[in-house]
C-alpha cells in the first residue's frame, strides 16, 4: 500500500507531507499491520527516489530547517545538559528546531 492510500476507516495521508509520529503510529497499527514481522524497511536518499538504503536505527532530537525541507539535527536539551562536550559541539541550536523522530539509513 503507498502512502497515500489508507485502509476504509482511516483518512488519506495527503502526499508530499511531512510525516508525523501520529501517521506513522496509524500506519503500522492499521496499513502495515498484515506485513509480515520480517519485512525490510528501506529509506529512500530523497523524494525523487534516487537511491535506497534499509533503515537502521533512529534517535530522537530535535530538527531545524536550513534550506527549504532540508536541514540539521541537534541534541535535546536533556542529553545536551548531560554531556559538557556535546555542549561544546552546540553551542546554539536555533530557536526554529522542533522535536523530531530521527530515523537512519544502513548506508
Amino acid at each position: 500500500m503507498s502512502k497515500s492510500e489508507s485502509t476504509e476507516s482511516a483518512q488519506p495521508i495527503e502526499r508530499d507531507q511531512a510525516l508525523t509520529l501520529d501517521v506513522l503510529r496509524r500506519l503500522v497499527g492499521n496499513d502495515w499491520a498484515r506485513l509480515p514481522g520480517k519485512t525490510l524497511v528501506v529509506l529512500s536518499r530523497d523524494s525523487e527516489g534516487n537511491l535506497y538504503s534499509p533503515f537502521s536505527t533512529y534517535s530522537i532530537g530535535r530538527y531545524a530547517p536550513v534550506h527549504g525541507l532540508t536541514g540539521e539535527v541537534y541534541p535535546l536539551e536533556s542529553e545536551l545538559a548531560r554531556d559538557p562536550e556535546l555542549r561544546r559541539l552546540f553551542p546554539e541550536i536555533p530557536d526554529t528546531a522542533v522535536a523530531a523522530l530521527v530515523l537512519y539509513p544502513l548506508d
